[in-house]
């Protein structure tokens, strides 16, 4: 069934007995927050949207203009199966606007919807797929985090190794009985490590996957006594997690990215663009102090570079057929917000289509030897937030596409994170604190 109208979603409510509605949304780095209804309530939340203090929202408002309003998405309504039977508990995407209708700039929904439109006004179609990678650590006698994994296994190792198995495949199933679809699951190279991939949808749906994922997995490991954690590199001794994102466009019903690719083709420049930007858009892809952690080590890319198959570039073409010819993005970890990352990243390539950039040569060399990098001239992805920062501070592409009030205060907001970790009495407990435990 198509949930289109409010009267559709009065029928869901009443036909599954749920008493209470979450009204989800995220501030401006991705975080999740919502507000929650009775269900006796909901058709006056639905006609008028629900106001909230946007000034409590890390970049979103000044206390003199703190007034918001959330107007939910009915396509994303879902039951949330970990929540009891009786009294089920009922959940909406929403968008956020101003109190009189206008939008609100800090929307970062209704930015990628904008994006995304922009293609198809081209007669380009967008497909996104997002690999998710996530630790899995054992809870201390309190309940509380500890950075022991639960397990010591490496990349697709099985039972014993894997202690993770039963979890994933309770997490999978979740998401399917919430209408997602799950494609892969497995153990990454970490000691509990876990990677699973969903199918790829349009680039707004699978934004909302990645915000459901998260939420989905971290329900499950804390019903099992278990901490989850997207930190992007919780352990200095094992691999970092990232959120590879896959992207296919579709014109006339072909896939671009099948065959070969011309340096000047649509998906050629879309890659150029893509790579193009790809320094100033990495505050928005890896927004924490421990995400440049992560880069030239363990498959994470440092290089501005592309090639097919090569797991040490930026930019990688997998050796495959059909649907499943795509673009993979190898920098952006799960600590970004998906509807900032997919959003500019689309962005950046659709500046390289429109200003007809062409394709750099392949670099097909094992870029994760520094040795190899020698001679080469290329660009590095930051070295810290920091630089980051600078970067997209600099960047003439970002003041295009992105509002100037969410720029600011996004820059503002990881500056002071940059701070706040550099005068900590003690870097490591304010990390666990504030992001390894929260992340």
């Amino acid at each position: 069934m198509s949930y289109s109208t409010q009267q559709d979603i009065l029928d869901f409510v009443e036909d599954n007995n749920v008493k209470f509605v979450r009204f989800a949304f995220c501030d401006i780095f991705g975080t999740q927050k919502n507000i929650a209804v009775l269900a006796s309530d909901l058709p006056k939340a639905l006609e008028d949207g629900v106001c909230f203090d946007g000034s409590s929202i890390a970049g979103f408002m000044k206390v003199e203009e703190s007034d918001l309003v959330l107007r939910p998405d009915l396509s994303t309504v879902t039951i949330l199966p970990w929540r009891p039977t009786e009294g089920r508990v009922m959940q909406f995407f929403c968008d956020v606007e101003k109190p009189d209708g206008q939008p609100f700039g800090g929307n970062c929904r209704g930015f990628l919807r904008s994006v995304n439109r922009k293609f198809k006004k081209l007669g380009i179609t967008c497909n996104v797929g997002a690999e998710c990678e996530f630790y899995l650590f054992e809870n201390d006698d309190r309940g509380r985090p500890t950075r022991i994994p639960i397990d010591f296994g490496g990349y697709f190792d099985v039972a014993p190794l894997d202690a993770g198995e039963n979890l994933r495949r309770d997490i999978c199933l979740t998401m399917e009985q919430m209408g997602m679809s799950p494609q892969h699951s497995h153990h990454e190279s970490g000691n509990g490590q876990n990677e699973i991939d969903c199918h790829h949808a349009g680039p707004l749906k699978t934004a909302d996957n990645v915000m459901m994922f998260k939420q989905i997995v971290r329900a499950i490991a804390t019903r099992s006594g278990i901490h989850a954690s997207f930190l992007p590199k919780p352990l200095p001794d094992q691999a970092g997690s990232g959120l590879h994102i896959n992207l296919s466009l579709y014109m006339d019903g072909r896939n671009l990215f099948e065959g070969d690719i011309a340096p000047d083709s649509i998906a050629g420049s879309f890659m150029a663009g893509v790579l193009a930007h790809s320094r100033e858009l990495t505050v928005f892809t890896n927004p924490l102090p421990n995400s440049y952690q992560r880069f030239g080590c363990d498959e994470a890319p440092r290089y501005v570079s592309w090639s097919r198959q090569n797991r040490s570039q930026l930019v990688r073409i997998p050796q495959v057929k059909g649907d499943n010819c795509r673009m993979e993005l190898r920098s952006p970890d799960p600590a970004c917000n998906p509807y900032l990352a997919i959003g500019l990243v689309l962005a950046a390539g659709l500046d390289g289509i429109e200003n007809r950039m062409v394709l750099s040569a392949p670099v097909n060399k094992n870029l994760f030897d520094p040795s190899m990098a020698e001679g080469l001239s290329l660009e590095t992805l930051p070295a810290s937030l920091e630089e980051a920062v600078q970067a997209a501070e600099e960047s003439e592409f970002l003041r295009r596409v992105l509002p100037e009030q969410l720029a600011s205060r996004y820059f503002t907001e990881e500056l002071k994170r940059c701070e706040a970790l550099k005068h900590a009495s003690d870097p490591v407990e304010y990390e666990r604190t504030h992001y390894f435990n929260a992340i």
